[in-house]
């Protein structure tokens, strides 16, 4: 009986894990990204600095956090008790089962569309209602909606945009908008449209998404190569 109680138990963890990754991935996370802070910061291990900046800069994620990082340590606890009264035959093995049962159905009602499209409005609203806009991470003031998009062009060595500015390379009419160039540790805002373009600049840019994949393809194409050559370069290198 012990050893039901304690599997029933881990999979009490692995219902919270896939509830919280729901949650968050409707505050705007992909979902590979979501269940890996989620199992992260439930087990107390730690995560990745930039991927963790997501959860901290954003106050729903942070409380969702706060929630996983109690529960992680009360479940070890728990399994701990439960190791214990192995030893002394002493389980609850029917209200651990009700517990089970509860978070299982609160799953697939999360997962049904419409609950998921409810809920993913009424989190955006809660946001809306209870930060100010400087509070918000940049991707809910912007992105309002799926044709949005936010981002950053790296101008690479063969970048045909090296040597024109930003009024040559996009036309008024375009749905696109330059929020500044980054070169180095120099930001350019104020002439940000006459700046002739360098190898190495960051160019962030915010507009039409379709538009702005068909304009700045090739960048995002060679900036793509350039992150898939380091992964392989790392995983490649002998320990």
């Amino acid at each position: 009986m012990g050893y039901l109680f304690i599997l029933i138990y881990i999979g009490i963890i692995l219902l919270v894990i896939e509830l919280c990754t729901n949650i968050v991935e409707l505050t705007g996370l992909e979902k590979p990204v979501a269940r890996f802070q989620v199992i992260s910061m439930l087990t107390n291990t730690g995560f990745t600095t930039g991927e963790s900046e997501l959860i901290i800069t954003h106050p729903i994620r942070r409380r969702l956090g706060a929630f996983l990082i109690l529960f992680g340590a009360f479940s070890l606890a728990v399994i701990i008790s439960a190791i214990s009264g192995i030893l002394q035959k002493n389980f609850h093995i029917q209200e651990v089962g009700i517990i089970a049962g509860i978070l299982l159905l609160l799953l697939l009602i999360l997962k049904l569309p419409f609950m998921h499209k409810k809920l993913k409005k009424k989190l955006h609203q809660e946001m809306e209602k209870s930060y100010k806009l400087e509070e918000l991470p940049i991707k809910d003031v912007l992105l309002q909606n799926d044709e949005d998009d936010f981002m950053e062009i790296h101008v690479h060595e063969e970048s045909g945009l090296i040597g024109k500015t930003i009024k040559d390379v996009i036309k008024t009419e375009e749905d696109i908008n330059v929020l500044f160039i980054m070169r180095g540790e120099v930001m350019i805002r104020h002439e940000r449209h006459d700046e002739k373009i360098r190898e190495g600049d960051m160019i962030y840019l915010y507009g039409d998404k379709d538009c702005l994949q068909r304009k700045f393809a090739s960048e995002i194409e060679a900036h793509k190569e350039k992150l898939e050559e380091k992964a392989e370069a790392k995983n490649n290198t002998p320990l």
